[in-house]
């Protein structure tokens, strides 16, 4: 434990979150989560650089007047600025990238890909690798390492488009390698994948300290997004490689990986991690009160940000189900659209008017409510129906809330919920809709279950616990990393690289 005048003396120690998509720029249970972090500890100075899309997002939240500088970089908008290398610095460039692309394509290779990213990382120290990766002479020697004979892609023939929409999806991947690094602190990665970048550099290059907390899979969401996409295989194989080898370095690099669930721990143990402590997602039982009486007629409640991973269309089969056994029934979907997911909102909406009638009668779309607890009160079932979860938000604030619940058990979800609530397979509407009928159907059953949910949360997922557990994991890496910093370097002039901490469960 620490006490407050120790705390004190860490009031000039710098957390830099690194983000994707998420706060300040978006609504979602992981901007809730920074939030929260910002809020509660002000003894530190918390800067954020945050991933966005195209440069042009409005700001979601307002942050607390303690939160220092806010660095934008947008993966989508208009390209970093530099020139690509000409003469031998180019030939310098496509050197490393080549070793790099080689990690990518040949499996028996892929120890190239740490020392090739690194590599293009000073490039983008430099300002010139964006340039450098949309050249001509790229594109070429992307295609001519892809197409190399006895390689799994050289089969699939991949075409000159393919490497270019392949270039493409490379430069912008890799754009965060032009962030402005850390120099002091350490960096706090809220999810895995692109928004690591800045905190390997910043390891690499001025030995700060990477702490990295995946509330989700970022890995699996690429292989389940990847799925659907319009890309032909061999740039699918070459990005999911990327995307495979980047979790994996980052796992080796990080000084400390915080997983909201031991579901997402056994996933990352099996990818690399060895410095691994579990701490879950927690919500303050006095903000998320028991949400009064039920609504006078059965209604089903969804709430979170409309994206295809949160697979609205086997809530809306499910539905349709219940409703052929209870007419009156209504489910009440609450929530903003992702910025990529308003085709998707298009498509559920349609497949409820045809599955259940037009909009407005039985299945409505609330958009976002300014106070989520408004959300559940409006029902007496919530309803969780994702393919892919961390630890959810939205759970564990309705099981505060005193209201039963029906989940799909992916991520944490089951570790969430315990006996407190009803389990089902995934994508599966038949199970989906019995589970619901149940529950709907037993009005004492549902008030236990709520009661039931609500101690759970109280025993084991609050606000407090998560905060104070995260304050201990500050200190502690930045203590480590001042005590390594002091100590001398084997020339005797000091800056011992730091070696990281070993975790144990939460």
């Amino acid at each position: 434990m620490f006490t407050s005048l120790e705390a004190l003396r860490h009031c000039a120690d710098r957390i830099t979150l690194l983000t994707e998509g998420t706060y300040p720029h978006s609504q979602g249970g992981v901007s809730v989560w920074c939030d929260q972090l910002v809020r509660a500890m002000p003894e530190f100075d918390f800067r954020i650089l945050a991933l966005t899309g195209t440069g042009r997002e409005p700001r979601s939240w307002q942050p607390p007047a303690t939160l220092g500088e806010v660095t934008t970089l947008p993966l989508w908008g208009p390209p970093p600025a530099g020139r690509a290398p000409r003469g031998r610095e180019r030939r310098e460039f496509l050197a490393d990238y080549e070793g790099f692309l080689t990690a990518l394509t040949d499996p028996w290779e892929e120890e190239r890909f740490a020392p090739g990213l690194y590599a293009l990382a000073e490039w983008g120290r430099r300002g010139r690798l964006s340039a450098a990766l949309r050249s001509e002479p790229a594109v070429r020697l992307l295609h001519r390492v892809w197409t190399a004979p006895g390689l799994p892609t050289a089969a699939a023939g991949p075409s000159l488009h393919d490497a270019l929409q392949a270039a493409d999806l490379l430069e912008h991947a890799l754009r965060p390698l032009h962030a402005p690094l850390p120099r002091t602190g350490l960096t706090h990665a809220v999810s895995g994948g692109l928004a690591a970048l800045p905190g390997l550099a910043a390891r690499a290059f001025h030995d700060v300290p990477l702490l990295l907390t995946e509330h989700g899979l970022y890995l699996r969401e690429r292989y389940l997004g990847y799925r659907a996409g319009t890309y032909r295989w061999p740039v699918k194989a070459l990005l999911l490689g990327f995307f495979r080898l980047l979790t994996r370095e980052t796992y080796r690099a990080a000084a400390l990986v915080t997983p909201g669930s031991d579901y997402n721990r056994r996933w990352e143990e099996h990818g690399g991690a060895a410095r691994i402590r579990t701490v879950y997602n927690g919500v303050d039982p006095q903000a998320f009160p028991f949400a009064g009486p039920e609504p006078a007629e059965p209604t089903l409640v969804w709430a979170g940000r409309i994206d295809p991973i949160k697979d609205l269309e086997t809530l809306i089969r499910a539905f349709a189900l219940v409703r052929a056994e209870i007419p009156e029934a209504r489910l009440r979907v609450f929530g903003g659209t992702a910025a990529d997911a308003a085709g998707y909102r298009r498509r559920c909406v349609g497949l409820a008017a045809e599955l259940c009638g037009e909009e407005g009668d039985p299945v409505v779309f609330e958009g976002r409510v300014p106070d989520i607890r408004d959300a559940y009160a409006a029902g007496n079932v919530v309803m969780l129906s994702s393919i892919s979860e961390g630890f959810p938000f939205t759970l564990i604030e309705a099981m505060s809330c005193g209201r039963a619940t029906v989940s799909t058990d992916v991520g944490g979800v089951r570790e969430a919920a315990g006996d407190a609530g009803l389990v089902v397979q995934p994508r599966a509407p038949q199970a989906m809709a019995r589970a619901a009928l149940e529950l709907l159907r037993d009005p004492d059953r549902r008030a236990a279950m709520g009661e039931a949910a609500r101690l759970r949360v109280i025993d084991q997922f609050t606000l407090r616990q998560t905060i104070d557990t995260f304050r201990g994991i500050y200190l502690e890496l930045l203590d480590l990393k001042r005590t390594h910093d002091a100590m001398p370097a084997p020339d005797g002039k000091g800056g011992a690289v730091m070696t990281s901490v070993q975790g144990g469960r939460r």
